[in-house]
């Protein structure tokens, strides 16, 4: 089963005992706005970072080509 980003946001965050309040106030944005991305599961790469870094987690996200190259 493949899960979508906002809901792999929210398993982490279950993990880190946090809130989406908590993460929202750490990423500079409103728990309205992060909510409202989390359910279009709607982010951009550099938002993915910003939310891996206030969840003392890193993300990656690339295309991987046959030969190991990636982009």
């Amino acid at each position: 089963m493949a899960f979508s980003m906002g809901e792999k946001i929210r398993i982490v965050l279950r993990r880190k005992k946090m809130t989406i309040t908590d993460l929202a106030t750490a990423i500079g944005t409103s728990r309205q706005n992060l909510t409202n991305k989390l359910n279009r599961d709607n982010f951009s790469e550099k938002e993915l970072q910003q939310i891996a870094e206030a969840l003392g987690c890193r993300f990656e996200g690339y295309f991987i080509f046959q030969d190991g190259e990636r982009v």
